[in-house]
């Protein structure tokens, strides 16, 4: 059975930073971070740990399709996305708990 995947976007508490990943376990990435696990690691260094955004799609190379696709666009596109879904841009990590 495949899994499906998610793609993420994380900031600073400043808001300033943006970070997109994918990942199939949604729920443990974020903890990863937060905790920084990778201590030398582009979110860890910046402090982006703050989930503001997510989307589940049915398969991983769905969700790697769209990781690219959400990269290669502009800041603005990305803002606007997480807009869409957290206009306060809150902290979403507590809804992730429930997800995976």
């Amino acid at each position: 059975m495949k899994r499906g995947g998610f793609i993420y976007i994380l900031t600073n508490r400043s808001n300033q930073v943006l970070y997109v990943g994918v990942t199939s376990q949604l729920k443990n990435r974020i903890h990863e971070h937060k905790t920084k696990v990778h201590p030398n690691s582009f979110t860890a260094r910046y402090n982006v740990d703050k989930l503001v955004y997510y989307e589940f799609h049915q398969t991983i190379k769905e969700a790697i399709a769209r990781e690219k696709q959400l990269k290669a666009g502009s800041r603005r596109k990305k803002t606007d996305l997480i807009d869409s879904m957290n206009p306060n841009w809150t902290d979403l990590h507590e809804q992730v708990d429930v997800l995976d």
